[in-house]
């Protein structure tokens, strides 16, 4: 028989009758060595008020049980529904047994309950991101598929077909840019890519970025000028910072008028080197300024202009991996300076 297994009443049932008869037993003996009638009556009574004593034990035991019981019932049921709260506070004696499980109880519960939210969040974001990759695709595909249906049912010319064929490549171009941009987004997230922090000049990252944006810089020529001391070195990871960099110019270019000017300066402070990244372009509304590094966020005015809103939040993710912020100041018609603080 294992004592586990046995209930509340059969211990109750065990305990008090070797209780009894271990007394008796003592009694016994006492009346042998003694022959005193007195050590008889006393050892008769003596039993009798301590099954008295414990039966009233046993009783008010076997409520605070039924109350415990009750509690536990109540808070697992809260668990499951997800509709009501145990509070811990509510018992008096909270250094009790009782009291300790049912506050852990209520632990787990907030625990729960806090990660019901955070799938219920995760699910709300991964929703809104398959709408906005569903926004973002649906128009090229939509490109694509009228200018093949075109091809195939309408007699054009050669000069016709090459065009034909070149909006299919712009078109296609966009869809892969997209799916590049959100492959190096969703690894960044994921912490499939961890960012290699090493010793490096800060001169040759932005001079990679730089090298992104040059052709078109000169094509609509736009200025660009770059104003760092070679000598800085930063811990850093050299090739993401050049990303989020290339980001930043290829905004300043992609907004900016022909004939405007793009600047890069560094200046080194106590804790923070701050890379500045201005442009003479069209500039951003105050009011947009604090939705422009959501993904696949754009104003409504640069629509025709060619990108899909990933690349500030891209920028972003990595410089804040690096333990860096970035924040912008623009004015509508006069540009904008994006300001990297990446820590020293």
């Amino acid at each position: 028989m294992k004592v586990n297994h046995l209930s509340i009443k059969n211990l109750y049932v065990i305990v008090g009758c070797g209780t009894v008869l271990s007394m008796m037993a003592v009694v016994l003996v006492l009346y042998r060595f003694t022959g005193s009638r007195g050590v008889l009556l006393c050892g008769i009574l003596l039993p009798l008020c301590a099954l008295g004593w414990f039966f009233l034990l046993a009783v008010l035991l076997s409520r605070r049980l039924s109350a415990f019981t009750a509690d536990i019932c109540e808070t697992l049921d809260g668990m499951i529904s997800g509709s009501t709260e145990y509070d811990a506070g509510q018992m008096d004696d909270a250094e009790t047994l009782f009291a300790r499980i049912l506050h852990r109880l209520s632990r787990l519960y907030d625990i729960m309950k806090e990660n019901r939210q955070q799938a219920y969040k995760e699910r709300k974001e991964l929703q809104m991101l398959v709408s906005d990759i569903s926004h973002q695709v649906k128009t090229p595909v939509s490109n694509l598929q009228a200018v093949v249906d075109t091809l195939l049912l309408k007699e054009v010319t050669g000069q016709e077909r090459r065009d034909f064929l070149q909006g299919l490549r712009e078109q296609a171009d966009k869809l892969d840019f997209l799916f590049q941009a959100l492959i190096k987004t969703s690894r960044l997230e994921a912490g499939v890519i961890q960012l290699e922090k090493k010793r490096g000049r800060l001169f040759d990252t932005i001079a990679e970025a730089l090298s992104g944006i040059v052709y078109e810089a000169e094509r609509k020529n736009i200025g660009v000028t770059v104003e760092c001391p070679e000598d800085v070195e930063l811990l850093h990871d050299s090739k993401w910072t050049a990303e989020a960099l290339f980001n930043l110019l290829d905004n300043g270019v992609k907004y900016t008028a022909a004939g405007g000017k793009i600047g890069i300066s560094v200046e080194q402070w106590e804790i923070y080197v701050k890379i500045d990244v201005s442009d003479t372009g069209k500039g951003i509304a105050e009011s947009n300024q604090a939705s422009i590094f959501r993904r696949f966020y754009r104003e409504e005015e640069v629509h025709d202009e060619q990108g899909v809103g990933i690349g500030l939040y891209l920028a972003r993710e990595i410089i804040t991996k690096q333990g860096g912020y970035i924040k912008v100041v623009s004015e509508v018609g006069k540009g904008s300076v994006f300001s990297v603080f990446l820590p020293r």
